[in-house]
């Protein structure tokens, strides 16, 4: 993927969210992280500072005990792949109320910017559906920036939120410096508030998401 040629990442990750409604988010470490804070922060968003490989996993925890909540895990390509047999175990659980967005950059974006695999022989789309997961496709820019974002972010939402899962959706964004959106670090606040959120209240229910 040329420099440029690729969506907007934090503008993606934003008009996605805007779509979320009582959605449990998941943030992978570095990237996404920053993204979904900078897209405003919530008690049910749980950001990775650590662990990579962790984000789809927890996700999958978090879907299978919270049936009735969506689940959106948003993460980068390097963080996916360093726990890629996470695929299989969530074709074989098939929670219907898990989505994955892969931000991917086609680099490791976190240790230097060196490039990735995904800009050479790896699609990790077409990985998730050999593991088992039907829902699975790559999403790349059509189109002027503004306009891509739009017309991506209207692709993605649907697919995210709506469709029974488990989904998969790798959009292909530019490699970009953002300012930075730092959320809370520490661990045992980001989890105490995560567990109170996903506790309190309660969502709509979604059975139309079990079929």
């Amino acid at each position: 993927m040329k420099p440029g040629s690729g969506l907007d990442r934090r503008g993606l990750v934003a008009a996605v969210l805007r779509h979320r409604g009582d959605a449990a988010v998941i943030a992978g470490l570095g990237s996404p992280a920053w993204d979904c804070h900078a897209a405003g922060d919530s008690p049910l968003n749980f950001y990775f500072w650590g662990a990579m490989g962790g984000a789809s996993m927890l996700g999958l925890g978090v879907a299978l005990t919270r049936p009735r909540r969506r689940v959106l895990v948003i993460t980068g390509d390097a963080e996916l792949l360093m726990g890629i047999g996470s695929l299989a175990t969530i074709a074989a659980q098939a929670p219907a109320n898990l989505s994955i967005l892969v931000l991917d950059n086609e680099a490791f974006g976190e240790t230097g910017r060196q490039a990735g695999l995904t800009g050479k022989s790896t699609d990790i789309a077409a990985m998730a559906r050999g593991a088992g997961i039907r829902t699975a496709f790559t999403v790349v820019r059509d189109g002027a920036q503004g306009s891509a974002v739009a017309t991506a972010s209207n692709v993605l939402a649907p697919a995210l939120f709506e469709l029974p899962g488990p989904v998969v959706c790798v959009a292909k964004v530019d490699l970009t410096t953002e300012p930075s959106s730092f959320p809370p670090r520490e661990g045992p606040l980001l989890r105490d508030r995560f567990r109170a959120a996903l506790s309190s209240g309660g969502p709509t229910d979604r059975s139309r998401l079990r079929g």
